[in-house]
């Protein structure tokens, strides 16, 4: 089994179980022990999945304007939860490949191993519903047929991009490719580095 195949099958788990309640404030349980990869995972999907949903409330015409802030604080709030995770992930790939003789042809490449994952966790999530979509019987046949076509096209995707993921694993493996963590340094969280923040003290 590859990296991504067993990824992708998390995935799809956690969107599962957290589907049973369909509830943003339902307790994560996740079955897997404190700081292996899978646990790291896990919340990493249930965070995305959480925001998913999130994304949907906010966009009511008719939510309330206190509630709708509160909602884009929890989903800002979110956002760094995602970002701290796709950094733990890339330290453990980081770690686990410390050891590896980089070859002098070797190059970089343009994204982190943990950014590709975080797009793969959000396709999973785009699978889920479109395929939902395209199993509703109360729309007409050219909707359910577009739906159809679309999902078709997101399931041909998770291929493709857990291929190329598998293949940047093997490559940083065998030395052909290194990688870097960068920690995202984002500013807008910041109270010292926002300027609404610091300009009120």
């Amino acid at each position: 089994m590859s990296f991504t195949s067993d990824a992708n099958k998390l995935f799809d788990q956690v969107i599962v179980d957290y589907h049973k309640t369909d509830n943003v404030d339902a307790p994560i349980n996740n079955p897997f022990p404190a700081q292996t990869i899978d646990n790291i995972l896990y919340l990493k999907n249930w965070i995305d999945t959480v925001q998913w949903h999130l994304e949907d409330i906010i966009r009511n015409p008719e939510i309330d304007p206190v509630e709708a802030l509160a909602l884009k604080r929890r989903i800002d709030k979110s956002n760094q939860d995602r970002t701290d995770l796709v950094e733990r992930i890339d330290s453990y790939f980081w770690e686990k490949y410390q050891g590896v003789k980089v070859k002098p042809t070797a190059v970089i490449n343009t994204e982190s191993p943990a950014w590709a994952i975080d797009r793969l966790s959000i396709l999973a999530l785009k699978i889920y519903h479109m395929r939902v979509e395209a199993e509703r019987t109360d729309v007409s046949a050219e909707q359910h047929a577009a739906c159809q076509k679309k999902l078709d096209v997101l399931l041909e995707q998770r291929v493709d991009l857990s291929t190329a993921i598998d293949q940047l694993l093997a490559d940083i493996e065998n030395g052909d490719r290194y990688m870097k963590v960068y920690k995202q340094m984002k500013m807008y969280n910041d109270p010292n580095l926002n300027p609404v923040l610091y300009g009120k003290k």
